[in-house]
């Protein structure tokens, strides 16, 4: 790849944070990175570096790529993360912090750039084949996507591991060997170790073909995205939910193209057919009176006045009572919901004196709230207000001693009510 080749698969960009792990991929693409740097002045690279904690010699790395950073003058960015067991494997879920990092690293107007080659788009598409996978899937890896309100960018995608290591060899760059690597009980390092080698010999240009393969799967997903948009438009509502009764008459291979697209436009992983077919029977076709609700890697999917929603996963706050020992500074709530304050104007009166505050989030009795006669119980008052289930018991209560005064952003009390008084509102 020449210089002019490089500058090309980054443009527009002149802002880059490049993934440097210290290997030869990236090695190779910080040093060409850094060679286009020194004929283009307006240029900037920084690099981030992950340490995942998960070998011996990771401090090693570290110190390496410091070293050949500051030797390139390159900025580094050394990210240390924890990985957390969400079921997913060490690699996926190395992969997910991975990146949850280079988000957080990013800068306005700066696009990502990795070193992922041919070799790892052969790898990525067998890997995509061994979980029966569709068009999506077999896509692999676009050589630009969107990411993080920018883009992250491959421009090695084209070419092979053995190119990248000539490059290496005749500018005497170092790298450092990933002893993980050599495991082949991870599925990638098994297909690269054991798999790839074989289908090589035998066809050379398998990475080669496996590749359009992929290319060609992508652009059947794109031409159905232009055709299904429209539709897919119309279906969606401002918050962001689908509409299930329009899918209802649709074929099975039609609405499940629609409800992927739904989730993709959420960021969601996508499903598989089996778990395809769970959020249409579990949830969508769900009885009248249910409250379905099916997991999917730290999300849900609910069903709400006839339409399927997206929704974190919040963990239920329901026995939680707080104390607010000083209304006049917001108040942080437990499991990352947020925080509450009291503002100015708004209707909810102040504590009387000896009145203790706190937040809770469920009261009991027949509750009289400002805009409605009579009494009624909490459930019955979140339906009238089109609370849906999943933000009930998380929905901040504030309380004056033992009498509920309001709840966030919803409703104000008869008991809490004030001519001139002050807003409760929760904030992100």
């Amino acid at each position: 790849m020449t210089l002019l080749a490089i500058a090309q698969s980054v443009s527009p960009y002149r802002q880059l944070l490049v993934g440097f792990s210290g290997g030869l991929d990236s090695t190779v693409l910080l040093h060409r990175l850094m060679l286009w740097r020194e004929q283009q002045p307006d240029v900037q690279i920084r690099a981030i570096h992950i340490h995942h904690g998960l070998s011996a010699n990771a401090n090693e790395w570290v110190a390496h790529c410091e070293t050949l950073c500051q030797t390139w003058n390159i900025p580094l960015i050394v990210e240390r993360v924890t990985l957390k067991d969400e079921g997913l494997g060490t690699e996926a879920q190395a992969r997910k912090a991975r990146y949850a990092a280079f988000e957080h690293a990013l800068r306005p107007g700066e696009a990502i750039v990795t070193a992922q080659h041919l070799d790892d788009q052969c790898e990525t598409f067998l890997l995509a084949l061994k979980r029966g996978s569709g068009p999506a899937g077999l896509s692999a890896m676009a050589e630009r996507s969107k990411f993080a309100g920018t883009y992250l960018l491959r421009p090695l995608l084209n070419e092979t591991r053995s190119s990248l290591e000539h490059w290496a060899r005749v500018h005497n760059l170092r790298w450092i060997e990933d002893e993980s690597n050599q495991d082949d009980g991870y599925d990638r390092n098994f297909l690269r170790l054991r798999i790839l080698p074989e289908l090589s010999q035998r066809w050379p240009h398998f990475a080669e073909a496996t590749a359009r393969s992929a290319q060609l799967c992508a652009e059947q997903e794109s031409l159905l995205d232009e055709l299904l948009s429209e539709e897919l438009a119309n279906l969606v509502s401002e918050e962001g939910a689908l509409s299930i009764s329009p899918l209802e008459s649709m074929s099975v291979v039609r609405r499940g193209a629609l409800v992927r697209r739904w989730l993709a436009g959420h960021h969601a992983q996508m499903p598989s057919r089996d778990m395809l077919k769970r959020i249409w029977d579990e949830v969508a076709q769900a009885r009248e009176d249910a409250n379905p609700c099916l997991h999917l890697n730290g999300f849900e999917i609910r069903r709400f006045k006839a339409q399927l929603w997206w929704v974190k996963h919040q963990p239920s706050l329901t026995d939680n009572i707080i104390s607010w020992p000083d209304i006049h500074e917001p108040l942080k709530l437990p499991h990352r919901a947020g925080l509450v304050a009291l503002n100015a104007p708004g209707n909810v009166r102040l504590p009387a004196v000896g009145e203790q505050v706190t937040i809770r989030f469920k009261a009991s009795g027949n509750l009289h709230i400002v805009g409605r006669n009579g009494g009624r119980k909490l459930k019955k008052i979140w339906q009238e207000c089109n609370v849906p289930p999943w933000l009930r018991d998380t929905t901040p209560l504030l309380f004056y001693g033992e009498t509920l005064i309001a709840a966030a952003g919803v409703f104000v009390t008869q008991d809490g009510w004030a001519e001139e008084g002050l807003r409760f509102e929760r904030k992100a």
